[in-house]
């Protein structure tokens, strides 16, 4: 947990956030229905967990509730890498998942930034994306990741195109997943 002094409202004042970084459990298999359930089941309870010590916001890593192994995704018949075949996916339970998690954000009251899959019309790969769910609930955002690794350009994912900055409580958080924080550039956008 992340702390700094409290929010004062006076002019030039210091402007502070409550920040919470939670790690859960990953699963590496998109079609594992259970595994995507228990994912979002342990990303609610670390929610609870962060509001409970005053966080303002609570982040999740890339890939929170799924973060597809290409060895499960992407290995072709002969255990070479293939494109992904996405339409296994258990995009309902994804979905359902993520909309779970935006509930209890309204509930507690608190932004919740999330890593997960965002399917685009086949035959275009998904986003590897980071969802950001306001204290009200609301998804107010997606981040795609822009900078891909040669696997994950070429048999997983389409790279995201443009930046993302978003506030709360007057502070600006700009957004990048994984190796993105190797590129000064995408800081300076």
């Amino acid at each position: 947990m992340i702390t700094t002094p409290a929010l004062d409202q006076r002019p030039n004042a210091a402007r502070t956030l409550r920040l919470a970084v939670a790690q859960s459990t990953v699963p590496e298999d998109p079609t594992d229905r259970e595994a995507l359930r228990a994912a979002g089941q342990e990303i609610r309870a670390l929610m609870a967990e962060a509001a409970e010590a005053g966080a303002q916001l609570v982040q999740f890593p890339e890939g929170a509730i799924v973060y597809p192994s290409k060895h499960v995704t992407a290995a072709g018949p002969d255990g070479r890498l293939a494109p992904a075949d996405w339409s296994r996916a258990a995009w309902d339970v994804l979905h359902k998942e993520a909309e779970s998690i935006a509930a209890l954000a309204r509930e507690l009251r608190m932004w919740t930034a999330f890593g997960s899959l965002h399917p685009l019309t086949p035959p275009n790969r998904p986003h590897n994306s980071l969802y950001i769910v306001s204290d009200r609930g609301k998804l107010i955002a997606r981040y795609d990741k822009r900078f891909l690794s040669h696997t994950e350009l070429s048999y997983l994912y389409t790279p995201g195109r443009e930046p993302l900055v978003f506030e709360v409580d007057g502070i600006r958080i700009g957004c990048a997943l994984c190796v993105e924080a190797n590129f000064p550039p995408l800081f300076a956008q």
